[in-house]
């Protein structure tokens, strides 16, 4: 308040002192009309269009932060979990030769192959292996999961924090029971529909971090490709 009435105070000095000195108060007057019809404009360009462009930029710094946190989750858990998952896949040899990503690829081609991994019609079945090291392998990540989900700024991120409860809550599921060699039929389907979900969560999510990593970081892309794991033949050395 105090900041605000000095700076009326000093604009009215001002304009004071122009009459007193010129005697012009009529041109005065009319500058200061015109000062005056200009703000509505100046509000829109600071609050609307300015504000807007630094909430954008504000947006993109946040983004390349979370990219770091979902690096780090593919790292620790989500490259190892595909290998596991993809185990449960009926139809696995449908698609994942459209998954061996190259250095050729551009945005075009990460955006079409995400859209076709949306669409695309997953079969998941919880019978065709046991159960027993997906479960050991999500109970050893318990922790880092939580320390993820505990993250605010992730709810800027919808589908990577959808990614991670569907992870979260398949890592429940599988320990709640106490046997996984016996299960009954109907929980084989339901244990099959949480696998399902994680999946294709993690397979799209996976394009988009690769996505990124090509833009903004080829030597890390470099890596991850050679460690893609819907290649058979990958291998972390170059030959």
């Amino acid at each position: 308040m105090v900041f605000g009435v000095s700076l009326v105070l000093i604009s009215a000095m001002v304009y004071s002192s122009q009459i007193m000195i010129f005697r012009t108060p009529r041109d005065s007057f009319f500058y200061l009309f015109q000062d005056l019809a200009f703000v509505p404009i100046q509000i829109l360009l600071v609050t609307l269009i300015l504000d807007q462009l630094l909430r954008i930029r504000e947006k993109r710094s946040m983004m390349k932060k979370l990219n770091m946190v979902i690096g780090a989750f593919y790292s620790e858990v989500g490259t190892a979990l595909l290998k596991l998952l993809s185990v449960y896949d009926m139809r696995y040899e449908a698609f994942h030769g459209n998954l061996i990503i190259t250095g050729r690829w551009n945005d075009q081609d990460f955006a079409r192959v995400r859209r076709e991994m949306l669409s695309f019609d997953y079969h998941l079945n919880s019978r065709k292996k046991g159960l027993d090291t997906l479960s050991s392998f999500l109970l050893n990540k318990r922790e880092f999961l939580l320390r993820l989900l505990e993250n605010p700024n992730l709810l800027e991120h919808e589908s990577f924090t959808d990614l991670l409860w569907a992870v979260f809550h398949l890592t429940e599921e599988l320990s709640a029971r106490t046997d996984l060699g016996k299960l009954p039929e109907q929980d084989h389907d339901h244990l099959s529909g949480d696998i399902k979900r994680a999946y294709i969560l993690l397979v799209t999510e996976w394009l988009s971090y690769m996505n990124h990593l090509k833009v903004d970081y080829p030597y890390l892309f470099s890596l991850a490709v050679r460690t893609n794991p819907f290649n058979p033949d990958s291998a972390a050395e170059i030959t």
